[in-house]
């Protein structure tokens, strides 16, 4: 596989399935949520239904093995944040996997343990442009792409050619991070429309992310 770079760029914009298949089509977004906000949300939309796919599952991390550890809220918030995010969308569900495991989060077990657990599914796992040059580096990378079809979401400035087969998706581009909004609500700035008001509210009941630095 990686002697060979695909340049060819496949690129949907509208409701397209992939193929015609008794097999459910699941798509995955991993990441901390820590907080959700609208661009986790419309990143997961936008592939589901230019793909076509039955779900697109949020699957939060316990511990990314590529991030120095760092200080996370518990578990039972960033789920329940999700709950809510999520509550009035049928082609959104929630992936507790790598939490029930704990541990870091190499995504090879988790999908490993994914496909032998429902081996009637195709996974397509969502990734950021930014994300595709470091697909060398992943652990279990060659194997990895056996289990799954990697879908790429464009970011400015980034390439999109790869030695790694990418399904390409333009989504709507928003500068929006995790990171920032957890250091505004501490400031007592307003993350209105930035993140869902019930997931608002659920922040602002809990006192989450005051002793943010």
């Amino acid at each position: 596989m990686q002697g060979e770079t695909f340049s060819r760029v496949q690129t949907f914009t509208k409701m397209e399935p992939i193929r015609t298949s008794p097999r459910k089509q699941v798509g995955i977004l991993g990441g901390t949520f820590n907080p959700v906000h609208i661009a986790h949300l419309i990143t997961a939309d936008q592939v589901g239904k230019a793909l076509g796919l039955e779900t697109v599952a949020l699957m939060p991390s316990n511990q990314p093995p590529h991030q120095d550890e760092k200080k996370t809220i518990d578990a039972v918030h960033r789920l329940q944040m999700l709950e809510l995010a999520i509550v009035d969308n049928p082609l959104l569900s929630i992936e507790p996997i790598e939490l029930q495991r704990a541990g870091k989060s190499y995504t090879y077990d988790t999908m490993k343990l994914l496909t032998e657990q429902n081996p009637d599914t195709d996974y397509y796992f969502i990734i950021g442009g930014d994300m595709v040059e470091y697909l060398p580096k992943w652990y279990k990378i060659d194997e990895l792409m056996q289990m799954v079809n990697f879908v790429g979401v464009r970011r400015p400035n980034y390439p999109t050619e790869t030695e790694y087969p990418i399904i390409w998706i333009d989504v709507p581009l928003m500068d929006v991070s995790s990171t920032q909004l957890r250091k505004k609500i501490a400031q007592g700035c307003s993350v209105n429309y930035l993140v869902p008001p019930n997931v608002v509210n659920y922040i602002q009941e809990k006192g989450l992310y005051l002793d943010e630095i």
